[in-house]
Parts: C-alpha cells; sequence; structure tokens
C-alpha cells in the first residue's frame, strides 16, 4: 500500500516523503448490451504548490487579516499604490513591495463592482453551488479583487465585509469570503468569523 505523501522543510528546501503519484487500475465501462465503451483511467496526484513571497497573504486570511501590497519607491509613477490582489513586485518599476495590513479599509469601503453567479463548476471546486462570484472594489486601493459572497444575494455597488476561514483554515483563497455589511454571526458558514 502506498504512504500518503507529506512535505516538510529541512534546512529551507523541501523534503518529500510518500508517494506523490499513485496508479490505479483501469476499469471497463460497458453500455446497457454490455458492449465495451471505454475504461476509466482513475489517478491521484499530490501536488507542491509552492507560496513564496505569496505565503504572508495565505497565512494572514488564515488568521483574520487581509494584507496587500505598496509599492514605496520614490523613483516610480506609480509610488503609493496599493495592490489587492497580492502582489510581491511592483509591476511598474519591478521593485519588491512592502506588505500592509487592508483589514480595516475592507471592513470600512469593500463593495461590489461586478459580480456572476455559476451553477456548475470545474473538477475539484471545493465551494457550494450556485457560487457567487464576486469583484470586490475598495477605497485607495488600485486593483479589483474575486472572491465569492457566502450569504446574501449580490449586487453592483453592495457593501460587502470580509470573513476569514479561521478555524481550520485551508491555507487556500477560499479561506477568504464576504457577507453583506451587517450580516450577523450566526449566518457565517461554519468555521469562518469577521
Amino acid at each position: 500500500m502506498a504512504k500518503e505523501a507529506s512535505v516538510k522543510i529541512v534546512r529551507e528546501r523541501y523534503k518529500v516523503n510518500g508517494e506523490f503519484s499513485v496508479i490505479t487500475p483501469n476499469r471497463p465501462i460497458f453500455n446497457e448490451a454490455k458492449k465495451l465503451c471505454g475504461i476509466t483511467n482513475p489517478r491521484t496526484m499530490t501536488y507542491i504548490h509552492s507560496y513564496g513571497g505569496e505565503a504572508p497573504f495565505f497565512e494572514g486570511i488564515s488568521k483574520g487579516i487581509l494584507r496587500g501590497t505598496r509599492c514605496d519607491n520614490p523613483k516610480c509613477e506609480s509610488k503609493g499604490s496599493i495592490y489587492l490582489p497580492f502582489r510581491i513586485f511592483c509591476p511598474d518599476c519591478l521593485k519588491k513591495m512592502k506588505i500592509v495590513d487592508l483589514t480595516k479599509t475592507a471592513q470600512k469601503t469593500a463593495k461590489i463592482h461586478t459580480f456572476m453567479v455559476c451553477e456548475r463548476s470545474g473538477a475539484f471546486n471545493t465551494l457550494d453551488k450556485p457560487i457567487k462570484f464576486i469583484n470586490i472594489e475598495f477605497d485607495g486601493v488600485c486593483t479589483i479583487l474575486m472572491s465569492y459572497l457566502s450569504a446574501g444575494e449580490p449586487e453592483i455597488g453592495m457593501r460587502v465585509a470580509p470573513i476569514f476561514r479561521t478555524k481550520n483554515p485551508t491555507y487556500t483563497i477560499t479561506d477568504l469570503s464576504w457577507v453583506p455589511v451587517g450580516t450577523p454571526k450566526s449566518k457565517l458558514p461554519k468555521g469562518f468569523s469577521f
């Protein structure tokens, strides 16, 4: 039996252990007349997705903190620009940016710029359907963040508040979601908090 894949950091390097690719035997697919129509081809893969410089963003949302970045390069024509989604380097001058806490900005100024509701999704989706994707704008932030609404029905211009999966976080973008301002704690999804 294959040993489950695991990864840890040893001396600043990934140390992998176990099986990252497990092949399961194919199985035939027959129609009602017992005619062969195809086969299943099951595979199990474990991927290592390195966050690198974006790790502070994902760690932050697991703790209820929304982090963005700001260009502080005095020679950059975009000096002072704040970005969310999180960016490591300024897209204009390519200098490393400063991490900034945008939690209060989001709580006070976030609103839906536009939205889309999806009844179906791709493989491995973990969000409940329909998914209410929202694009969020913030005062003082020059970019728009895409996320999802966990309660209520989206409307353009609707004020929303960030919620964070702080209990059993997945350390993925789905640990950040949004609800209409005024939503009571009792209406938040399990594991989420303001």
